[in-house]
């Protein structure tokens, strides 16, 4: 619970069998329900996930599509269920690990203030991204 608010993350994920740990593990606790949706993966991406003790603990659902169908239908995919569940947020952040935890409560306050009905971070405006990032993707 974030603020007596129900908070769900969706993670898709497509053959993240080494980063599906860390993005797990680094979930802060305030999180009620991690979604991942395993977008058919050959690797053992859902494999990873099923003995992660957060799916073990109930905290972590799994849904598996059954043919790679995108990282936007992978997304729908968790909000449906995040919906038919009555979750009041729901955030996104991808199963590779490029997105940080703690930005969490930053995306949420605004829509817990009543100042937005959504939001979106950019993991390109911080930190080392300015230095690890190509200077191309800027100009897009």
């Amino acid at each position: 619970m974030y603020k007596n608010q129900s908070l769900a993350v969706v993670v898709p994920a497509y053959n993240e069998e080494k980063m599906i740990s860390q993005v797990l593990n680094t979930m802060p606790d305030f999180v009620d329900t991690v979604i991942v949706v395993d977008d058919a993966s050959t690797d053992s991406t859902s494999e990873i996930v099923i003995s992660h003790h957060s799916y073990l603990d109930n905290k972590t659902i799994l849904l598996q599509h059954t043919g790679n169908q995108g990282v936007g239908s992978a997304i729908i995919t968790g909000y449906k269920y995040a919906v038919s569940h009555d979750i009041a947020l729901v955030a996104v952040m991808a199963g590779d690990g490029q997105m940080d935890p703690d930005d969490l409560p930053r995306l949420i306050e605004p829509i817990i203030s009543g100042e937005a009905d959504y939001t979106k971070g950019n993991r390109l405006f911080r930190g080392e991204s300015w230095r690890l990032i190509p200077h191309y993707r800027y100009l897009v």
